[in-house]
């Protein structure tokens, strides 16, 4: 490679510098690649360095075109590029000595560049075939063993570009480079068999190459060859003795590579070679597993007859079953069901196949894994496949389970249920949280029970401002008056919830929720404590104490609800009968002059007639509410009753 002048502050990634730079990926040479131009100005010459001052190159430094510009900045070689051997690409040459074309990433992989690249003679002689000229180099005395900065020799460069015949003479002048590795630690076998040079991959075997010699990630020749799907070169490897049951950084063998890639031939080729079926990666993967998580079919089918486990499980116990399900390989399901495979082995979360099928919606594999699912299994998990489907809002997978006879009131575990902030535990209540009113109708009709959860659903119901839901609830048997036992409050939580929307707040009245306890205060008209509304924050230190429990003029007197008081107060008033207002709440009415009327409605004695209604209604009771309407009454008389003023 030519050399040229440049700074000698000028830092570059060199062979010296190999070992320091080895562990490295390619995208953090390429950073560092850039940082180092940024610190140059554009002419090429470090900030701190006079033009005129410069020293011979290192050598991997390439000459820059003799007038530089911000346009046509200097360009050097780091070790992860090389020149490319694409016939499409070849490199033209250029007035200045350079080249124009193809360069070859550090990997061996080719991209284009419009940036000058001095040519290796030797290099150029070898990607063209030139035997004569490569005897010639050897004659006049040229050592063609010697290493570039990258590592590679001559024989790297025959191997890579499918020189058989420049190969044959290189490697019987310099029979001892036969196994010598690029910086890389690619051979020239393992760049022949990357490539697909199947001419120079048998020649070097012939010649003696050993077959098992890895790169720096580990992989071998026959584990490329499975990579590249070339079942000739993987065949010519095995004939070699090839150890197929190598592991590459990852764990994986050549099998699990072929398998990965649906590649029958090489699987057959790698058994019969004395590949283990039932090898692992390091995280206890087997290649059946590859072929069920990938999807792959006909490489199950193989591996199946050739007697592989197929409950085999991986080091989370998650079985090849379930990895299907999870990927939705409905053939793969069906096909393993098939071979008997246990769909009853849980992964360390406890989850069954059936579990993650319902989660992902995949009907065809829920159907297949109903009939063959313990349901004592699925009880022992804490969770059922129900509360998956409500959850993702997979209404045909809901709807499936609860005809196959699931239960709808199965709740979550106390360990599941903790994993909720609150502390849901119905499929119902996922059902209401997402605001599908589809599956809440689907599970109610089922016979799901309302009343079951620390929250009751109603109040989800309630702040989505769902009326279909509420009704629904509502006429399945929803505690209309339903409280929060970790909040507890002296009024119901129905009320609380629908503080801000008076519309809801009277629907849930009309129906016979609770107003008379919102007006039961302990301080009555005497002085009421300050309020404290601090609220506790997460790093706060935890301290174990009672909850307080809150009244309802403590809650209308939060900022948030303050300014709502009076129409509160004033729709409350409505549904109770004669009751006194506290000191607290006086003081919210008498806040706002508009609130007055509010204060003068609220004073003893009640009008008769309302008197009369609240009565009536509370003799027909809540559970009758609605049938006032049947009541041999005048219209007038009904719509007083059930506060229509329409």
């Amino acid at each position: 490679m030519a050399t040229t002048a440049a700074n000698t502050q000028r830092q570059t990634i060199g062979c010296e510098e190999y070992s320091l730079y080895s562990s490295l990926s390619e995208d953090e040479l390429i950073k560092m690649a850039i940082q180092q131009s940024l610190e140059e100005d554009p002419a090429g010459q470090p900030a701190a360095q006079s033009p005129q001052k410069s020293l011979v190159a290192r050598a991997g430094e390439v000459a820059a075109p003799s007038r530089a510009s911000p346009h046509n900045p200097p360009y050097r070689i780091y070790p992860w590029q090389r020149l490319a051997a694409q016939q499409s690409g070849r490199a033209q040459p250029s007035s200045s000595g350079a080249a124009w074309g193809v360069r070859r990433s550090y990997d061996s992989s080719p991209f284009s560049t419009s940036q000058p690249v001095e040519i290796d003679p030797v290099v150029a002689a070898i990607r063209d075939g030139d035997e004569k000229a490569v005897c010639n180099m050897m004659k006049s005395g040229k050592n063609l063993s010697v290493p570039n900065k990258d590592g590679w020799i001559p024989l790297h460069e025959a191997a890579y570009y499918g020189q058989v015949g420049c190969l044959s003479l290189l490697q019987k002048a310099y029979p001892g480079t036969i196994d010598q590795r690029t910086l890389n630690e690619e051979t020239a076998l393992y760049l022949a068999t990357s490539r697909g040079n199947l001419d120079c991959l048998l020649t070097l075997l012939q010649a003696g190459a050993e077959p098992d010699i890895s790169n720096k990630a580990r992989e071998t020749p026959l584990y490329k060859a499975c990579e590249r799907k070339n079942a000739e070169a993987a065949r010519l490897l095995v004939q070699y003795n090839a150890d197929t049951n190598h592991r590459c950084n990852r764990g994986w063998t050549a099998l699990h590579e072929a398998v990965s890639r649906n590649d029958l031939e090489i699987m057959d080729i790698l058994v019969k070679g004395g590949a283990k079926i039932e090898s692992a990666n390091a995280y206890g993967i087997t290649s059946l597993f590859v072929a069920a998580e990938s999807g792959q079919l006909e490489a199950l089918r193989y591996l199946a007859g050739c007697g592989a486990d197929i409950n085999t499980q991986a080091s989370d116990n998650a079985s090849a079953l379930y990895e299907a399900c999870k990927n939705g390989h409905v053939p793969i399901v069906e096909f393993l069901l098939s071979q008997g495979a246990d769909a009853n082995k849980a992964n360390k979360d406890g989850l069954l196949p059936l579990h993650i099928a319902a989660k992902k919606g995949i009907c065809e594999i829920v159907s297949m894994l109903i009939p063959v699912t313990s349901r004592m299994r699925v009880k022992r998990s804490g969770i059922s496949p129900l509360h998956f489907a409500a959850e993702r809002n997979n209404d045909d997978i809901l709807e499936e389970l609860i005809d196959a006879g699931y239960d709808v009131n199965t709740a979550l575990s106390d360990e599941r249920s903790c994993l909720y902030e609150d502390r849901r535990t119905t499929p119902l209540y996922f059902a209401v949280f997402n605001n599908n009113i589809y599956a809440t109708e689907l599970l109610l009709q089922a016979g799901a029970n309302p009343n079951v959860d620390l929250i009751n659903p109603l109040l989800i119901s309630i702040r989505h401002g769902c009326l279909k839901t509420m009704k629904l609830l509502l006429d399945h048997g929803a505690n209309i008056d339903a409280y929060i036992s970790s909040h507890p409050t002296t009024f119901p939580a129905t009320i609380m919830f629908s503080m801000k929307y008076l519309s809801v707040l009277k629907y849930l009245l009309d129906l016979g929720c609770d107003a008379g306890s919102c007006f039961e205060c302990q301080y009555g008209n005497g002085p009421h404590p300050a309020l404290n509304y601090r609220r506790e924050r997460l790093n706060d230190p935890q301290v174990t104490r009672e909850p307080t429990v809150v009244q309802f003029c403590e809650m209308v007197s939060t900022p948030e609800i303050s300014r709502w008081a009076g129409p509160i107060i004033d729709v409350l008033l409505d549904y109770v009968g004669n009751v006194q207002l506290c000191s607290r709440l006086k003081e919210h009415i008498d806040s706002y002059e508009d609130w007055a009327v509010i204060k003068e409605k609220a004073e003893p004695p009640r009008p008769l007639s309302h008197l009369c209604r609240i009565k009536v209604r509370s003799l027909v009771g809540r559970n009758r509410i609605k049938l006032l309407d049947t009541l041999p009454l005048p219209d007038r008389l009904i719509r007083y009753l059930q506060h229509d003023y329409s």
